[in-house]
């Protein structure tokens, strides 16, 4: 048996045994906020000094204290002691020491519950912050590409079967438009995440005359938290960033598992850069894509902590539960996850070289251009539903001459539509294919064009 926990009382008879000191302790993980921790009592204790339960004196000492040991951590001249469970309880032992009784005034108003639930907004405030730039600098990677990827015509796939011609940069800004939206799920979220705890105390909220809204302005929170038992068990804020954090994952996945594909000799697309690249141990001429397998891989870990996210929270009487602890060590794991594959997939991006010579040898197969040549009959009159019946047994007869559908002479177009001219010949192969989109948000030579120029304006580029 050791002495009594820090989260004891003098209700307590007996101490807390060791093994439940092992299993209770959360300051391996939790010490991660101890800036955003420390930063929220700096704010406590001024706001409790502006109502007179602290004199300026006080306040003043406090600050200073937690000041120096903040500076003592940022140094890693700080131990953290598992005894003392949580982060919380080390900074103020630490600040104990140093001012004893006027330390003590510290927690007047608020309690672990509400101060845990403010460290974590703070962390995940500032958190999600870091991840819109990280996406924001991957999206320039992407749309740094456009201009000298233009001239680069790809095939575009839908069941894993060639479907359609377009444009490199087109396939640029569909990831573009992917991370776009989850910059736009963050801001959402950060809205929910902006919301100041502190002060609503274990769940009742407290008889002490603290001001909520000035905590709140002092830490740049929108507005205060309404209801204090909500506030003591809510973890919506915290499961919704895992959310978007796991969206921004399964995107980089798809892009992780394409670009394995294109680099294989089967595909032959892109080089991805060697720096980003491993060998074999045994097969001497190996370049093995693993960042992008392991950015694929990833991604399932951080699926796996939404879960037990959702998991955690399900059956959680109101209020505080100390269940919620274990929600850190997956928030943190997902964070980690996603902002270092965010970091590699925008270096891997910029140095990544199309092959442009193994694309255009191939770029014929697979008759890209005939959804272009069944809408060229449409535009001459003839029903969709006609036109694609007819387009497909054009692509049989070509299948069946080993050609492609603008090798085949005129005779076999005009015995499948007798409208069909010479001028036929304008819509096909891939360039003339791509050349004749029209509809916003297409592949069309100049809706790309105009779409690379708004994402600049849009991501500071020019």
């Amino acid at each position: 048996m050791s002495r009594n926990s820090p989260s004891q009382s003098g209700v307590f008879n007996s101490a807390v045994d060791t093994r439940v000191e092992k299993f209770t302790e959360s300051i391996s993980f939790d010490h991660r906020l101890y800036a955003q921790d420390i930063r929220g009592s700096i704010a406590h204790a001024e706001m409790l000094a502006d109502v007179g339960v602290l004199t300026s004196d006080e306040a003043a000492q406090i600050t200073t204290a937690l000041a120096l040991i903040k500076g003592e951590i940022d140094n890693g001249d700080f131990e953290f002691d598992e005894k003392l469970e949580d982060v919380h309880m080390n900074i103020e032992s630490a600040l104990v020491d140093r001012l004893g009784d006027v330390g003590r005034k510290l927690h007047t108003g608020r309690s672990r519950n509400d101060q845990v639930s403010t460290d974590a907004r703070l962390w995940i405030r500032d958190s999600i912050d870091e991840t819109d730039q990280l996406l924001k600098q991957l999206q320039v990677a992407f749309v740094g590409r456009c201009d000298a990827d233009m001239d680069v015509i790809l095939p575009a796939y839908t069941h894993m079967q060639r479907a359609q011609p377009v444009l490199a940069p087109h396939y640029w800004l569909a990831y573009t438009e992917k991370f776009q939206r989850d910059r736009e799920r963050l801001a959402d979220c950060r809205r929910r995440v902006n919301v100041c705890s502190l002060g609503t105390a274990a769940l009742a909220g407290t008889t002490i005359p603290i001001d909520r809204e000035n905590v709140a302005k002092r830490l740049g929170f929108e507005s205060v938290a309404a209801n204090s038992i909500d506030v003591s068990s809510d973890r919506d804020f915290l499961v919704e960033y895992a959310f978007c954090l796991t969206m921004i994952a399964e995107h980089l996945s798809v892009w992780a598992d394409e670009w394995v594909l294109w680099s294989s000799v089967e595909f032959k697309f892109i080089q991805v850069p060697q720096q980003f690249c491993t060998g074999s141990s045994i097969m001497p001429q190996k370049i093995n894509p693993d960042v992008c397998e392991l950015i694929r891989g990833k991604t399932a870990r951080v699926i796996g902590n939404l879960q037990s996210l959702l998991v955690l929270i399900k059956g959680l009487p109101l209020a505080y539960n100390r269940d919620l602890q274990e929600d850190k060590e997956r928030l943190f794991d997902s964070v980690d996850t996603v902002h270092r594959s965010l970091d590699l997939a925008a270096s891997m991006v910029e140095g990544a070289k199309l092959n442009t010579d193994s694309i255009n040898s191939r770029l014929e197969d697979g008759f890209l251009d005939a959804t272009t040549l069944m809408e060229y009959l449409i535009g001459k009159g003839t029903p969709q539903r006609t036109a694609h019946h007819q387009i497909g047994s054009l692509v049989a007869t070509a299948m069946e001459k080993g050609c492609r559908l603008a090798e085949l002479p005129l005779e076999d177009f005009t015995a499948v539509n007798d409208s069909l001219d010479k001028s036929v010949y304008d819509v096909l192969g891939v360039e003339r294919a791509v050349a004749a989109f029209r509809s916003y948000g297409s592949t069309s030579p100049d809706m790309v064009k105009k779409q690379v120029v708004r994402w600049k304006e849009q991501l500071e580029l020019s």
